[in-house]
């Protein structure tokens, strides 16, 4: 039977989100015959909690599914004991990593797939509490129908399975190593109220985001696309394509990878940094390892707290993190890309070494692009005012620290990925 960890990482309120997430598990139990356990990894504060694990248990029971509720002291106490497993040096670094005192997109992921290790599972499927599933004719879109029967099987076998497929021979004997779609709705990054308040501003804005030396007009291209997922139609059919998937044309909220994947490379632990869980994506088209690319759009919205000041700051601060971050990532990206298959070993498995030695040297990189960056940002909120502004002079005393903070988070990942395998191999039972 095929075990499968489908997993919700949170920080909020979404008992809605855990029941809809009961029902694909169900799904995928029923209609594939998974063993599925499903993970919700629960960082909220104490009384959303509690109502969480209220919601938990009243789940009804349903063949193939098994329902784990981790708080943070309980995945503290389960890493701690299995960093400890690994004989790792530094083990508080490595569990600061993993469950550091502030919000990471990637390191929540992590612990999934350290965990999903733990369970036993060949693929783990990630979904977001702010999104919801559409619906079609009464009934749910569950991104899981795509996912689930081709995963690590070669891709080969998937053509017959998918409307088209767009795979060079020589891909084709590679194992399926990610499904995934976008979303469909709010812009993936909270940063609607800046279009509205001023185009050109966000133009400037979103468009920090490419390399520093890229013309004008590609940049343009990027900045129309950005953000924007499969934009607003709903679903009324399926569409699925074999390919090497666009990294452009997936989402994290909507996302399934083979554990030859995630048991080989984490995500970036880095903190308060949007985007920062996306690397695996961009690994897994550079390193030309095929995937199902399918349009089962999850619906994504924004929570209250992000309309709060200081939900508004918070998520500034991070989404400026992301813009500095790209420094390093496009420099690691652009070599991973011209390395293409030469990231695989004869396994057909990414090779770590060669991902570390990317990030480690991407450290010493030129700083003053990023420098560049923050002059940019400080000229485009003061043109906005208000809270824009009030963010801007914030920003004047953080800018060393978030310049240093960008190039220690690509030290950090570096440390984490050589760690890696000996932390998946405590992990398993």
């Amino acid at each position: 039977m095929n075990r499968v960890c489908l997993a919700l990482p949170t920080n909020r309120a979404c008992s809605a989100t855990i029941t809809a997430l009961h029902a694909e598990a169900d799904h995928a139990a029923r209609r594939f015959g998974a063993d599925v356990q499903l993970l919700i990894l629960d960082s909220a504060d104490d009384r959303t909690r509690a109502e969480h694990t209220r919601t938990v248990a009243a789940l009804p029971a349903r063949p193939g599914v098994t329902v784990h509720h981790y708080d943070e002291e309980r995945q503290r106490a389960w890493l701690r004991r299995t960093i400890e497993r690994s004989g790792l040096p530094d083990p508080d670094r490595l569990l600061h990593l993993m469950l550091p005192p502030s919000v990471s997109y990637g390191a929540c992921t992590n612990r999934a797939f350290l965990l999903a290790a733990a369970l036993g599972c060949h693929s783990v499927h990630r979904r977001d509490s702010d999104s919801t599933y559409q619906v079609l004719d009464g009934e749910p879109v569950f991104p899981v129908h795509h996912e689930l029967p081709w995963l690590g099987r070669p891709a080969g076998e998937a053509s017959a399975a998918v409307t088209r497929t767009d795979l060079a021979p020589a891909h084709s004997r590679r194992p399926v190593s990610m499904a995934g779609a976008s979303f469909i709705g709010e812009l993936s990054v909270d940063i609607g109220e800046m279009r509205r308040l001023d185009e050109g501003v966000y133009q400037d804005v979103v468009g920090l985001w490419a390399p520093g030396d890229w013309p004008e007009d590609r940049t343009r291209e990027l900045v129309e696309e950005s953000f924007t997922g499969a934009g607003t139609a709903p679903f009324t059919g399926d569409h699925s394509t074999l390919t090497l998937v666009d990294p452009m044309r997936v989402d994290m909220c909507n996302i399934a990878f083979d554990r030859a994947v995630y048991e080989r490379i984490p995500l970036p632990p880095a903190t308060d940094t949007i985007g920062s869980d996306y690397f695996l994506i961009h690994l897994v088209h550079d390193a030309t390892l095929p995937g199902i690319l399918h349009n089962r759009h999850i619906e994504n919205f924004y929570t209250p707290e992000r309309r709060t000041d200081a939900g508004f700051l918070a998520y500034q601060r991070r989404f400026v993190k992301f813009l500095l971050s790209m420094l390093y990532f496009h420099d690691v990206y652009d070599r991973m890309a011209a390395e293409g298959a030469g990231l695989l070993d004869a396994r057909q498995q990414v090779r770590t070494d060669r991902i570390v030695e990317f990030l480690r040297e991407s450290t010493g990189l030129d700083r003053a692009e990023n420098v560049w960056r923050l002059d940019r940002v400080d000229t485009a909120y003061r043109k906005l005012g208000g809270r824009y502004e009030a963010f801007a002079d914030r920003l004047v005393s953080e800018r060393q620290e978030l310049l240093d903070q960008a190039e220690s988070d690509m030290a950090d990942f570096a440390h984490l990925v050589d760690s890696w395998p000996a932390l998946v191999e405590a992990a398993r039972p």
